[in-house]
C-alpha cells in the first residue's frame, strides 16, 4: 500500500511538474514586463485618447469624402496636419490619381401600380453609375431572387430588382455581406446583357428601415451600361409586395450622377522610426475616403482615428520601438483602391519590408481579436507566432485569432511577403450603418473606439518586440 501511495504522489508531482513547464513554454519570455505594457498602453487609450475628437472633426467638420471630392482633398490635409502635430518621426504624402464620380442632387424614386397609384422610395444610386436621361426612366419593374436567374426571365426593356436578403444565421456578419456583395458588381452588367435598362439592387444590411446603402458596382465592356441604384430594404420588402400582386408594375428612377477624369490625390502617412531595426515596418492604417451619403463614421473614420492614435500613444508613454511604426491613411479604397496599389508599387521598386500590416476596416465596434492572412507559403509560421499572443491578449477580451481576409487595402502587400492583420471588432451592428446616410458620429460609442486603439498597439507592441516569424527549431 504504501509503495503505491508513493507511486501515485511521484506520478502527480510529475504531472504537476509538466503543467508547469507546460505552462512556463506558453508564456513569453518577458511576460511580466508585457503584460505591465500592455496594462500602460490599455490605460492611456482609454483616459487620454484623442481618437473620438479626432472622429467628430473629421466626420463633423469634413463629412462624407468620397475620392476625387473637394472633401477628400479637406481630409488628406487634416490628416497630415494631425500627424505632424503628434511630432512624429515624419510625416508624407504619397501621390496618386483616383476616379472622381459624382453623385450629384439627391436621387428620386416611385412604385407605378394600379394597386396604389404611385409611391415614392428611398433609393441611392451606386458608385460609378450612370445618370437616368433627364427626365428620368420608368419601366415596367420584375423581381430576381438571385442575379444567376436574370438569364432565365424576360427582362428586356424593363428594370430588373434583385432582392436577396441577409442570412440572418450567420454570426459573423461580414459571411452575410459576403453572400450577397457580388450581386451589387455582377446585377447590372447581367441584366443589361439580357436587355433590362434599369436595376435596382436590396440594400445590403440586415435591418428593415429606410436607409439605402450605397457601395461600388461596375459596368462590363461591350455591355451597355444601364442606370444602377441601391433600394432601401424596407422599400424592398414592399416592392416586392408589389410585383408579387401586380405583374404590370412600373417603376421610376432619377439619376444625377456624373463621372470625371481622375484626379491627383494622396496617401496620407506618418511613422515613429525604429531604434534597432528601422528598416523593418509595423504597419496601422485605415482608410480616409469615405463614401458621400453619410459621414464615414464607421467607414472609415473609426479606423483612420484609431490607427493615428496608435502613435499618439507611443509617443505619450515613451515607447521608443525597435521596428519602425507606421501609420496608413490609405486614399480611395471605397472606389477604386488606387492608393493601395500605388503604395504597393513603391514598396516593390523600394525593396520595402513590411513585417506586419493592420487594417481597421469593420467599423468602430469593441474589438474582439484578429483575423491573419498572408502568403500561403508562410502563413502557419506566422500564424503560430501571433497566435503566441492570444493568452497575454484574452484578459483584454481579444480571444479570436484566426485565419481569414485581413482588409481590402493592405491584402496587396502580401505580394512583398507582408503577413497581413485585420482588426475583428463586434459585428452584429456593422451594417446597420455600412455605406449610409446613418454611418454618422454619433453612432460611434468613445470606449469601443479607444479599446480598438488599445488593441491594435497592444498587437504592434508584441510584434516589435517578438517577431513575426517562430526562430528555427521551435515547434509551431
Amino acid at each position: 500500500m504504501k509503495k503505491i501511495t508513493i507511486a501515485i504522489i511521484s506520478i502527480t508531482i510529475l504531472a504537476l511538474m509538466g503543467m508547469g513547464y507546460q505552462q512556463y513554454q506558453n508564456r513569453l519570455p518577458n511576460q511580466e514586463d508585457d503584460e505591465k505594457m500592455l496594462r500602460k498602453i490599455y490605460d492611456n487609450a482609454l483616459l487620454h485618447s484623442d481618437s473620438y475628437e479626432n472622429l467628430r472633426y473629421l466626420c463633423k467638420r469634413i463629412g462624407g469624402r468620397l475620392a476625387g471630392s473637394p472633401q477628400a482633398a479637406a481630409a488628406v490635409e487634416w490628416g497630415k496636419q494631425t500627424l505632424q502635430r503628434l511630432e512624429v518621426d515624419s510625416v508624407f504624402l504619397q501621390p496618386c490619381m483616383v476616379p472622381h464620380w459624382e453623385r450629384g442632387e439627391k436621387e428620386q424614386a416611385r412604385i407605378i401600380s394600379k394597386l396604389i397609384g404611385w409611391e415614392e422610395v428611398n433609393i441611392c444610386a451606386l458608385g460609378n453609375s450612370i445618370p437616368t436621361p433627364e427626365i428620368g426612366l420608368t419601366a415596367p419593374v420584375v423581381e430576381a431572387k438571385t442575379v444567376a436567374a436574370i438569364a432565365d426571365m424576360d427582362v428586356k426593356g424593363k428594370i430588373v430588382f434583385v432582392n436577396n436578403p441577409f442570412d440572418h444565421k450567420h454570426m459573423d456578419t461580414f459571411d452575410a455581406y459576403s453572400g450577397c456583395v457580388g450581386d451589387r458588381y455582377e446585377g447590372a452588367p447581367m441584366a443589361a446583357k439580357h436587355g433590362a435598362v434599369g436595376f435596382i439592387l436590396r440594400s445590403l444590411g440586415h435591418a428593415i428601415d429606410e436607409f439605402p446603402h450605397t457601395g461600388n458596382m461596375a459596368y462590363e465592356e461591350g455591355i451597355p451600361p444601364i442606370p444602377s441604384v441601391a433600394i432601401s430594404t424596407k422599400g424592398a420588402e414592399y416592392l416586392s409586395k408589389i410585383i408579387a400582386n401586380d405583374d404590370e408594375a412600373s417603376f421610376y428612377m432619377k439619376l444625377n450622377c456624373q463621372s470625371y477624369p481622375d484626379k491627383p490625390s494622396f496617401n496620407v502617412i506618418g511613422e515613429i522610426k525604429g531604434s534597432e531595426f528601422p528598416d523593418e515596418i509595423i504597419m496601422v492604417s485605415g482608410h480616409i475616403d469615405a463614401w458621400d451619403n453619410g459621414e464615414g463614421a464607421h467607414d472609415d473614420g473609426s479606423g483612420v482615428v484609431q490607427s493615428m492614435d496608435v502613435l499618439r500613444l507611443f509617443k505619450d508613454i515613451g515607447y521608443q520601438p525597435k521596428r519602425t511604426v507606421r501609420c496608413v491613411l490609405w486614399m480611395n479604397e471605397e472606389n477604386g483602391t488606387r492608393g493601395a496599389r500605388e503604395y504597393l508599387k513603391v514598396a516593390k521598386e523600394t525593396k520595402e519590408k513590411c513585417i506586419l500590416a493592420i487594417e481597421s476596416d469593420r467599423g468602430g465596434f469593441a474589438p474582439r481579436g484578429f483575423f491573419i492572412d498572408a502568403d500561403s507559403a508562410i502563413l502557419k509560421n506566422r500564424f503560430a507566432k501571433l497566435e503566441s499572443f492570444k493568452k497575454i491578449l484574452e484578459p483584454y477580451q481579444l480571444h479570436i485569432f484566426q485565419e481569414g481576409f485581413s482588409g481590402v487595402d493592405i491584402k496587396f502587400l502580401k505580394e512583398i511577403g507582408t503577413t497581413c492583420v485585420g482588426l475583428v471588432p463586434d459585428s452584429q451592428r456593422y451594417f446597420d450603418y455600412h455605406h449610409t446616410a446613418n454611418d454618422v458620429f454619433e453612432n460611434v460609442n468613445k470606449r469601443e473606439l479607444e479599446l480598438g486603439v488599445a488593441g491594435m498597439a497592444s498587437l504592434v507592441y508584441l510584434v516589435d518586440q517578438y517577431g513575426v516569424v517562430l526562430e528555427e527549431g521551435k515547434k509551431d
